[in-house]
């Protein structure tokens, strides 16, 4: 055998290696992948829904028959399974729907936030057709939401409305039954309001006769400045309160003490 067949033969493996098909594959699913990653990351922050139209209230229609009737029924009354929604309105579709709260995952003493599974898009369409049957709380604007408002404020509006089940730094905290109050240390301003507007679970209705729209706009401002604001007390314990503090206190400040009191005891001896 020649050297110009054994390099025709080499040129012809090389054209056809199994390698270049795999290559070849591995691209077009990274492309694809990235591309339907930045548009998935994209397009809910540029989704914008007219809540009264009628095409957004007719997508809202179907999405909520087939995702949402069976508990809370065709004509929104409710059944054994889920509360009535007539009434609710959009603000509250979108806490419920936008946390990922609902759908429920399972029956447990309230709903857990969990991954969204409607985009931002389509929990519009839903909370423009559930406002479409009656009216209720609308979604805040984007004015409201804004963090200008008074902190100081704000600290010692949530101090006296929420403090006692959120704790003072909104860390969250134990109720009764297995219920909780949420940590709102991670929650967005819009989902804040809107769970101020329509009470949701536990959490009691806190419209705009009790607090203002500005007074609102205050809690905001401060629970989201602590997020920024660096801890000045020292060690924070997680924001739990004074529960925390006293069992680090207990376990490691007496413990302390008996450890040196049983060192002095084994040095006199």
């Amino acid at each position: 055998m020649n050297s110009d067949d054994t390099t025709r033969r080499r040129r012809r493996r090389g054209r056809r290696s199994p390698l270049a098909s795999v290559a070849l594959v591995l691209t077009g699913l990274l492309l694809t992948g990235g591309a339907y990653a930045l548009f998935t990351a994209t397009s809910p922050a540029n989704a914008s829904v007219d809540l009264t139209s009628a095409q957004s209230i007719a997508e809202g229609k179907k999405l909520f028959a087939s995702n949402c009737a069976t508990c809370h029924g065709l004509n929104l009354a409710g059944s054994e399974a889920g509360p009535s929604l007539i009434g609710v309105g959009a603000a509250s579709v979108d806490f419920q729907v936008g946390t990922g709260r609902m759908p429920l995952a399972q029956d447990a003493p309230q709903a857990v936030v969990k991954p969204r599974v409607f985009g931002e898009t389509q929990t519009l369409q839903m909370a423009a057709y559930v406002a479409s049957i009656s009216p209720g709380p609308g979604i805040p604007a984007a004015s409201d939401l804004a963090l200008t408002g008074n902190a100081t404020k704000g600290a010692e509006l949530f101090r006296i409305n929420c403090a006692m089940c959120h704790n003072v730094a909104g860390a969250g905290g134990a109720l009764t039954e297995g219920k909780y109050a949420p940590n709102l240390q991670d929650t967005s301003p819009a989902h804040i309001y809107e769970a101020m507007l329509t009470g949701p679970q536990n959490m009691p209705v806190f419209n705009d006769d009790n607090i203002t729209p500005q007074e609102k706009q205050d809690i905001i401002t401060a629970l989201k400045s602590q997020n920024t604001d660096a801890g000045v007390g020292g060690f924070e314990l997680g924001s739990l309160g004074p529960v925390a503090e006293g069992l680090f206190l207990w376990i490691f400040g007496l413990g302390a003490i008996i450890a040196f009191t049983v060192w002095l005891t084994a040095k006199a001896n």
